[in-house]
């Protein structure tokens, strides 16, 4: 599967998830998790799944600092219900790099390696920021994403018109998507670290 190369720059995610290494699935517990991951679980690359993927690895870093992150050791509070908007896509990225599921995650094994339940949404549209807290210490992080800053390319608003009506060709497709990714890849490459872009709260 071919897929742009910007995608192997992007900053890598790297965590210990001790149930993996119980269950041999890798040594140490050890994994690394990259953009492509990210769209291959979505299914598609854009700027709610680069923000997603950007506000995880910078939880995990400010959560734990100087170490490696222990992915299942991380609770996510979502600020908006499963079905508004963009939340639920943003979660399911969440859960990808933090272990943090809905009541549809891991049950445990033998009352440990939970991870059911470390995600949980509002009840109804809250607004505010992403809430992570660690599991074992209680230290809390609060992330927004800012977009503002990183605008689509003027080339994607004219095209979107008539890729959305179906009257575009195939130049046209190909240059609406180019477009399209040239903002995921300045998100990625020049802003994963952008305070502005990501802003951080310690709570």
């Amino acid at each position: 599967m071919s897929m742009p190369g910007f995608f192997d720059q992007a900053p890598v995610v790297c965590v210990r998830d001790r149930l993996a290494d119980l269950l041999g699935a890798a040594g140490d517990g050890v994994m690394e998790y990259h953009y492509a991951d990210a769209v291959r679980l979505a299914g598609h690359s854009c700027p709610t799944v680069a923000g997603a993927y950007l506000l995880g690895r910078t939880a995990l870093m400010t959560l734990y600092p100087g170490e490696i992150p222990e992915r299942g050791g991380v609770s996510v509070r979502m600020p908006a219900p499963v079905d508004d908007g963009v939340t639920g896509v943003t979660a399911q990225v969440l859960t990808l790099l933090t272990g943090a599921a809905a009541e549809n995650g891991f049950h445990g094994l033998g009352g440990q390696y939970v991870r059911s339940g470390l995600l949980d949404f509002a009840e109804s549209v809250e607004g505010g920021p992403i809430l992570f807290r660690r599991n074992d210490t209680g230290a809390a992080v609060a992330l927004t994403l800012d977009l503002s800053s990183v605008p689509p390319d003027p080339a994607q608003r004219a095209l979107l018109g008539p890729v959305l009506q179906g009257n575009a060709d195939a130049a046209q497709q190909r240059a609406f998507g180019v477009a399209w990714q040239g903002r995921v890849r300045r998100l990625l490459l020049e802003h994963a670290d952008d305070p502005a872009v990501i802003r951080v709260e310690r709570r």
